[in-house]
């Protein structure tokens, strides 16, 4: 076993530090003094199978709506770098079992694996619970003193071959083209990546339902804004309080309820009209909403789809994959 593993944690000073965001204070810990942070929503927007640089460009461009597409460039540009030139050293993941955090860990893994870094240079600390915290949602939740002690219990893993293998399966069926390689990834158990499985599972159910046309996450929304007309960020809390794991952000919801009521059918009436919904914004299940909550009517159908998970496109609205309720497959 290694010897970060027995409790001589000093090793760890030495190795390049990498988590899903600022909010987690690693540094605090005395046992990172490089970080980066891995800030990607991967489970919104186009990741197709292309080049590094080309990715880099493809997501920055997506996620230009919410911050400067060069300052974006930037922040990915300094991350890859510091991942590359540390690839002759060890490497500590601090990452979370929702599926933000699974699809950032297959994508660093696989890379790491193309850059030809060994598997016992990389440790992985994996948590999706945490005593005494009824609802855990993440590691920023935790004091440093917390987080200093996570490499000395069962959270804490060197990994093997199989382990990158497995990574670079997965990061390749997120981004194909078709949506044919999830199911098996959905039904791995792994001991090192154990939280996989349970993460492509809830992303394939954001393929539209044969039941209604409605992702799991839209149909939450949907369901969340029946119980009442009210604010845009109470249906948020109340759509996310259904999620096992954390799922969308606020902002990502509020994007969705903007999706919801555009189109020729709108399924929800937001209040002021015409301008982004934000917290406050009035939310109302409209009578077609309702149609297609109790499975009367298709969303697909209706307002059609123009929507990427991972590197597959699902547009018009006719399409060939959707989230089977009954088989609980994907339809292929």
């Amino acid at each position: 076993m290694h010897r970060g593993l027995l409790g001589d944690q000093g090793w760890m000073a030495e190795a390049l530090h990498v988590s899903n965001g600022d909010g987690t204070d690693l540094a605090g810990t005395g046992l990172a003094r490089r970080i980066v942070f891995w800030r990607d929503v991967l489970h919104e927007g186009p990741v197709p199978a292309v080049g590094r640089e080309e990715l880099r460009r493809v997501r920055a461009a997506f996620l230009a709506g919410r911050d400067d597409r060069g300052e974006v460039l930037r922040v990915f540009l300094e991350r890859d770098a510091a991942v590359e030139a540390n690839r002759g050293g060890e490497y500590v993941l601090w990452f979370e079992a929702d599926l933000y955090d699974q699809l950032q860990i297959v994508e660093i893994l696989a890379w790491l694996k193309e850059l030809g870094v060994a598997a016992e240079a990389v440790t992985l600390i994996c948590i999706g619970e945490y005593p005494g915290i009824a609802r855990f949602g993440g590691l920023g939740e935790l004091r440093a003193e917390q987080l200093r002690a996570l490499p000395a219990t069962g959270a804490c893993a060197r990994l093997s071959p199989a382990a990158l293998e497995l990574a670079s399966r997965a990061w390749a069926a997120f981004r194909a083209p078709t949506p044919e390689g999830l199911a098996g990834v959905a039904a791995v158990r792994s001991g090192e990546l154990r939280f996989l499985g349970e993460a492509f599972e809830r992303l394939c159910r954001e393929y539209p339902s044969t039941r209604d046309g409605l992702s799991l996450a839209e149909r939450r929304v949907l369901a969340a804004a029946a119980v009442r007309e009210g604010a845009a960020g109470d249906v948020f809390v109340r759509a996310a309080s259904r999620e096992v794991r954390p799922y969308l952000g606020d902002t990502s919801c509020f994007a969705m309820m903007d999706r919801l009521a555009g189109g020729p059918y709108p399924l929800l009436d937001v209040r002021p009209a015409g301008v982004p919904v934000g917290r406050a914004t009035v939310v109302r299940l409209t009578a077609v909403g309702a149609r297609v909550l109790a499975g009367e009517e298709d969303q697909v159908g209706l307002n059609g789809v123009d929507r990427w998970i991972g590197g597959v496109h699902l547009r018009g609205r006719e399409v060939r994959w959707r989230w089977d309720e009954g088989r609980e497959a994907l339809t292929t």
